[in-house]
């Protein structure tokens, strides 16, 4: 789901490609360090690499409990998809007038597709603005820079859908 080859993952982590490989065949075990160091480089947390994540029922997040990621003083981000993320990462956003997600980034190489839920919102996508109004999405690689920017006089509230997860 990362897009990482086994190599690009044991480089990253630190160990051979071979222990890695081991390892995920369950011939060898690591050390708490090691696994720290994987699941760090994954974007998920120790507990998530053991047990089975295998939903087999609705995971509930609520409001109040939404992880957020701050922005700035006029926008908020949170996370609504649980981890370990699975095929895909949703997250929401509120933009007060004059708020923005910062400088256009890159994340990746995955599908991202952005919907406007209320207001109005200026999409930068490889420089170019796009003004989307509520009900308006765009769809594009997350290795094309882009960022969001609210230029109205009212605040505005966006989804944001990744798939694969990039985080």
């Amino acid at each position: 789901m990362r897009k990482l080859s086994l190599r690009d993952l044991a480089g990253r982590a630190k160990i051979s490609p071979g222990f890695l490989s081991q390892l995920e065949r369950g011939q060898v075990n690591a050390s708490v360090g090691t696994l720290r160091r994987l699941a760090e480089e994954l974007g998920i947390t120790l507990p998530d690499l053991f047990g089975d994540h295998r939903a087999q029922g609705a995971r509930i997040l609520r409001k109040a409990e939404r992880p957020e990621i701050h922005v700035s003083d006029l926008s908020a981000k949170y996370l609504l998809s649980q981890k370990p993320l699975m095929n895909l990462e949703v997250y929401s956003a509120e933009f007060a007038p004059g708020g923005s997600a910062g400088e256009a980034y890159v994340h990746g190489d995955s599908q991202e597709v952005l919907i406007v839920v209320s207001g109005c919102l200026a999409l930068e996508l490889d420089g170019k603005l796009h003004r989307l109004d509520a009900g308006d999405s765009a769809e594009y690689r997350t290795s094309i820079p882009h960022t969001v920017h609210n230029h109205s006089d009212t605040s505005a509230e966006l989804l944001w859908i990744v798939s694969p997860p990039t985080a």
